[in-house]
This record gives C-alpha cells, structure tokens and sequence, in this order.
C-alpha cells in the first residue's frame, strides 16, 4: 500500500491507478479504505480509485500532530494536492468532511458524491457519535469501548456496527478495523483527539458553504438509516445548486457494504452523465 507524508504525518492509501475519472473515496470512524473494497472491485475498470486511511482509529501510522477534524479537512486538500489530483469526484460515507472541503476548496473537484453522512447539526450522528464522545471524554472510555466492540457476539448491537449496516460485516475485516484502536495507545491518543475537539458549528458552515458549490453533486441516502436523518439528503440535494438526490432501500448507513452493487452503478453512472464530451470537428467531406 503506498503513502504519503503530509504535515500532519503519514497517510496510508489504495490506488487503483488507469486514465479513467478520479474518483477520491473518504470512509468514516473507526473505518479504513476497506470500507470501499466491493465497490472499487466493481468501478476499477474504467476509474482511477484512490482510497486514503484517514487518521478515525483504523490508522495503522499515529500522526506527528494530533487530529481534529479541521486537521482532517486541511489533511484532504493537502493530499489532493500532493497528488496533484485534477478534475476529482469525491466521495464520502458516513463523516462529513467532504463538506467542509467542497465548501472552502473545490478547486481540484469536478463532482461531489455525499452518501448517508454527518450533516448540519446531527453531528456527532446519532447514539453511536454521542457514545463515543462520551468514551473519549472519559478516562480509559476508548479502550473499554474497542473491547466491547471487539466482541464478536456484541457487533451488531445498533450502538456497534450493527447501527452502521443491515447485514454483518466479515469479522476478519472488523478486527483489521478495530485492531489499531485495541494495540497502539498513539492511536487511541489520537482517536480521543479527534472526538473531543468537534466544532459543532462547523457543517452548519459547510451548509451555507455548499450553496455556492456549482458543480455535479449527487446525494445517495439510506432509506433505512438509525444515524442519519432522512430528511437531511434532502435538505442536502436542495441545497447544492446542481444537486440531486437517490434514496435507496435495504440498506443503513454503509451502503458500500449493504448495497455495494447499486452505489457502483449509482457512481458509475453519475460520473459519466456529468463528464464533458470533448468534441473534435469532422474534417470536411471531399
């Protein structure tokens, strides 16, 4: 897996590589790029597919700064940069940074794809958020939290992954979740970070923010979802000058992992109806 070293430190990603679109896809806490692996199965023909491991306590490399999500906001658009990425869709399930970015830097984007996330003022989302800002509130709370999560009979309790996803996710990819949580303490330092310093303010900004992105966006949001709102995918599509909305059925929050065939196809879709043809004049017929 190559990385990057950014200011904040070192970032882990997957890179499919090709000429097709650029497509940047961005996980959610105490997840990693695996998150994402049925679709870039299913997409790598014909896209470039670059998944980073952001600093949400699946990261295997602690940070040389600690994480807020600020940092996080900051770290994205350094990456796209470092990479000189152009002409980008970028995706996010489940956290809500990808606003944030789109509102105050989308120079490097052509298309934005929000699927089922954090959004104006349920944030952190749901039950599950507010459990583990409690947990890295209180001391030793992250640690007793990857305990219970770390049991396999307790994962689809709907405070766990069960709130996340209508089916089970593979223990095998869990643990490779959960792992870095459970053996680093500058992991754990780094995930207590992160969640105590929320700037509850800050997707009210990215809202008004969003109003000016005039470029392609697509909302893609749960049907089912215990964490996410409904009624925010629209608010979100209403709001996004050219944004458009697909709700989907049979699945919560990770539709990568509920419905990973249709969100391809959805994405698939999405990014070739809203790629400019470029057109070449017909030379003059003799």
């Amino acid at each position: 897996m190559p990385s990057i070293e950014l200011s904040a430190g070192t970032v882990d990603y997957e890179d499919t590589g090709g000429e097709g679109p650029v497509v940047v896809l961005l996980h959610g806490l105490v997840h990693d790029a695996t998150v994402w692996r049925k679709v870039t199965a299913d997409l790598r023909a014909g896209h470039r597919l670059i998944a980073p491991t952001l600093p949400y306590g699946a990261h295997r490399r602690p940070l040389t700064r600690p994480p807020t999500p600020d940092t996080v906001n900051d770290l994205v658009v350094e990456f796209l940069d470092r990479l000189d990425l152009r002409d980008v869709t970028l995706v996010e399930s489940d956290c809500g940074r990808a606003q944030t970015v789109a509102a105050r830097h989308p120079e490097r984007l052509a298309r934005l794809v929000l699927i089922s996330c954090e959004a104006f003022d349920n944030y952190p989302p749901g039950l599950p958020g507010k459990l583990i800002g409690a947990a890295c509130r209180i001391p030793g709370g992250v640690s007793l939290l990857v305990r219970v999560l770390g049991l396999r009979p307790l994962r689809r309790l709907p405070v766990g992954i069960g709130a996340l996803t209508k089916r089970p996710v593979p223990d095998q990819v869990v643990d490779g979740w959960l792992r870095p949580l459970r053996t680093d303490p500058a992991v754990r330092r780094d995930f207590r970070h992160y969640g105590t310093h929320v700037r509850r303010t800050e997707l009210l900004e990215a809202a008004e923010g969003l109003r000016r992105f005039d470029k392609p966006a697509l909302v893609v949001w749960a049907l089912e979802d215990l964490m996410m709102p409904r009624e925010h995918g629209r608010r979100l599509a209403e709001l996004l000058p050219r944004g458009r909305l697909v709700e989907v059925e049979d699945t919560r929050t990770l539709i990568a992992e509920d419905q990973p065939e249709l969100l391809a196809a959805l994405l698939r879709d999405f990014i070739a109806e809203e790629t400019p043809v470029e057109r070449t004049d017909s030379p003059p017929k003799e």
